[in-house]
């Protein structure tokens, strides 16, 4: 084992000798030649990229634009060993950073990578897709973060920082349009209210389109997108000591529920008997399978569908924080206190057919508030942070499955009106619950300069979960089937040791051990046995890392490596098992698992005008013991993991003689085999994915106005984002990422 994790790590290494990759940014800072540097947050203080000892990628506002980035999803495979995806429209984001992450879309789930904007924690898997917009920059931290961001980030962390209100008046807008009707619009503007004193900044954005996929039953474009949003700063200096930073946002959706492809699972002939007894490939359209209750789609194609319940995906969002910073000289107060509340109301059509066999409303609520106090000193020699966090949190939910509601018929008397038949599963099963959250945290790191070339590295926090949960099973809206109620507090220790040496004024190398842990819970889909609501306990990571960054011929060529091994123990499994006739989810801690791997980064500009960039990463992440209620699954490969990732991008600027520009730029992402679930079954898998987008954009001379024409999978791809097996009622509902996407843009800005 030792042998496979040193030779990836040699392979990577020869690898990048020649590689260019996807680490840029455009923030505001200059290296002592005076070109441009990419300064980051990741250490809750400015510091160039390359010398944060972190494996980091970044985004800047620039390429937000050029990519097409409108929220989380998007940033899909943008970092190396990064993967985001999602069964629903608007919500409950699946992230996974080298094999991290969780597979669980229910409220009360944590996932293993933590998402924050401008420094606050967003809890919420309602709130997490939202909208990407008016951004500075992105940051993707890549390993357990546990000393300064806390639990759940066992994987890593993803920063999104917006524009800041500045002095000087500033106003940008774009507007795109595509096929499917596709729009969006977005702009920002602000600047000084008061001389050195208050200024401000608002923007907002819409999106929308018709959908990209054709019900049959009604004729209607559906999988369509609706939302928009709106933010609005204020930067108020009272003293050159003191600065307070307000922001308030509004998200609002209003497109389609996700309207999943149908396959059926249940052989009609003999011939169509596959894997385990279930449908054989190539029997699943042609009337060879069909599911619980007769159901198959005649048509292949992924993106016409046959639907009873063209449902919405509704998501309200409203989101404050107040940052206030107050410098004492050398050492700095900061404060971040934040406010969130997020509701959703999503009618679902889960059983992807005409039929009435299964209906799903997911009604839910969340209710958070954070405070973050630090004091820091980012200067000198021992740089150094302390700090505490507080956060009470309240999820509330109501949601509901309706089960063969078309079977009602058959068992309607007299004495049953309705026609509930719990004993054949026809009924309508209801778990409203409300879970609540107080966390504490208090944490410290020192870096400390032993000389000009030696940093040292220490951490540690201690996290403190105290949950409570009150759950009620529901039939038929009032009939009570059981209630429980659970509390439990649940606390460990994260934290960070390592050395950073620098070989030079560009090359550095580091080594890092990073302890992560995400807390354990309560389960929080529908139960049928009280018994899975009993809690399931804290996970951890040891993270074990070594890395090197470093800048070249004069800046010209930039590469950084990271090598790593996790010791991943009481994993968090989510997994869907057939019980009593029904397929029901569970919650618990069934699995350890090895992770190691290798990564590089590198982006160059051999000569003037054009710029590389290529990553490349291989990841080896497979369950060690792991025994679940659905069967053995020890040695799997891990769930949204693939082997090997590769994301490359290049892009020329054509000088006109007038004095502006053309630039066609063209992005190729590939990723290796990935599964969907933990069973490692050939079904519920993806086949390696080759992706290819492109733009070709014009800039004035004067780089206020751009035009041009963008594409998105342009080779069409038809590609599986996420599969949800229900084996008891004989249907796979897959969900496809978008087909080819293309359109013109037009943005200007002064």
């Amino acid at each position: 084992m030792k042998s496979r994790f040193l030779g990836a790590s040699c392979v990577a290494a020869l690898l990048a000798a020649w590689g260019s990759a996807a680490v840029a940014a455009e923030v505001a800072a200059q290296a002592d030649d005076g070109s441009e540097e990419v300064v980051v947050t990741a250490q809750k203080r400015s510091e160039r990229v390359q010398d944060v000892p972190i494996a980091i990628s970044t985004l800047s506002a620039g390429e937000i634009e050029d990519r097409h980035i409108t929220n989380l999803l998007d940033l899909n495979n943008i970092a190396p060993n990064m993967r985001i995806t999602t069964a629903d429209a608007a919500a409950n984001p699946k992230i996974f950073i080298r094999g991290v992450g969780l597979n669980d879309f229910n409220p009360t789930s944590s996932a293993g990578v933590g998402v924050y904007i401008d420094g606050v924690y967003q809890a919420s898997p309602l709130a997490q897709i939202s909208a990407f917009f008016d951004l500075e920059r992105v940051e993707v931290l890549r390993g357990p973060q546990g000393t300064l961001y806390g639990r759940n980030t066992t994987g890593g962390a993803i920063n999104a920082i917006s524009r800041r209100p500045s002095w000087e008046t500033r106003a940008d807008a774009s507007l795109e349009y595509g096929n499917y009707n596709a729009i969006t619009l977005s702009a920002g503007y602000g600047g000084t209210i008061i001389e050195d004193k208050l200024a401000f900044r608002v923007a907002g954005q819409y999106v929308a389109d018709d959908g990209y996929t054709v019900n049959r039953v009604t004729g209607h474009d559906i999988n369509n997108a609706d939302r928009y949003a709106f933010r609005g700063s204020l930067l108020f200096t009272p003293t050159e000591n003191d600065e307070f930073l307000l922001n308030a946002m509004r998200f609002v959706n209003r497109g389609g529920a996700t309207q999943t492809k149908h396959r059926a699972l249940f052989p009609a002939t003999p011939d169509a008997v596959g894997p385990g007894g279930l449908c054989a490939p190539g029997y699943y359209n042609n009337g060879g399978c069909t599911d619980a209750v007769g159901y198959y789609d005649p048509v292949e194609d992924p993106f016409s569908v046959e639907s009873d319940v063209e449902g919405k995906d509704k998501v309200d969002l409203f989101t404050a924080s107040l940052n206030y910073t107050h410098d004492f000289g050398d050492i700095s107060l900061v404060s971040i206190t934040a406010w969130q509340q997020v509701d959703r109301n999503a009618l679902e059509n889960t059983d992807a057919s005409p039929l009435q066999m299964l209906q799903a409303t997911y009604i839910g609520s969340q209710d958070t508030y954070t405070q973050e106090l630090r004091l820091q000193n980012d200067e000198g020699p021992a740089k150094w942070v302390v700090g505490v966090y507080y956060m009470n949190d309240e999820i509330r939910n109501s949601s509901s499955y309706d089960i063969l509601r078309m079977l009602r018929p058959l068992f309607t008397t007299p004495e049953n009106p309705t026609g509930v038949s719990p004993e054949n599963s026809v009924i309508v099963l209801g778990y409203p619950y409300t879970q609540k959250t107080e966390g504490y945290a208090i944490f410290s790191q020192l870096d400390y300069e032993l000389n000009d070339k030696l940093t040292l590295t220490g951490g540690l926090r201690w996290s403190q979960d105290d949950k409570s949960l009150d759950y009620t099973r529901l039939a038929e809206g009032s009939i009570v089937l059981f209630t429980a109620y659970r509390e439990k507090s649940f606390s460990d220790f994260s934290g960070r040791l390592g050395v950073k040496y620098d070989i030079s004024d560009t090359w550095n190398v580091y080594a890092s051990y990073n302890r992560g842990y995400k807390s354990g819970g309560f389960f929080g889909g529908s139960a049928d046995d009280p018994a899975q609501l009993d809690p399931y306990d804290n996970e951890t990571v040891n993270a074990y890392e070594v890395g090197s960054k470093g800048s070249f011929l004069d800046r010209a060529v930039r590469l950084n490596l990271s090598a790593f091994y996790y010791d991943y123990e009481n994993i968090q499994g989510y997994s869907m098992v057939e019980r009593g006739g029904l397929t029901v989810q569970i919650l618990d801690n069934a699995a350890s698992a090895e992770v190691y791997g290798a990564e590089v980064e590198l982006a160059a500009s051999p000569i003037e005008h054009l710029d590389l960039s290529l990553a490349l990463s291989f990841l080896h992440a497979k369950y060690g013991a792991y025994n679940s209620l659905g069967g053995d699954y020890s040695g799997n490969q891990m769930p949204q993991a693939p082997e090997f990732t590769m994301q490359f991008g290049a892009a020329y600027e054509f000088v006109l003689q007038s004095g502006g520009s053309i630039t066609p730029r063209v992005d190729v992402n590939y990723r290796s085999k990935i599964y969907f679930d933990s069973t490692q079954t050939e079904r519920l898998s993806s086949p390696a994915l080759w992706q290819l987008d492109a733009q070709i954009g014009w800039t004035s001379q004067d780089g206020q106005i751009e035009a041009g024409i963008w594409g998105k999978n342009l080779t069409d791809e038809h590609y599986l984002q996420a599969i949800s097996n229900i084996d008891s009622l004989g249907v796979d509902l897959l969900t496809y990422g978008r087909p080819a996407t293309y359109g013109v843009f037009l943005r200007y800005s002064f």
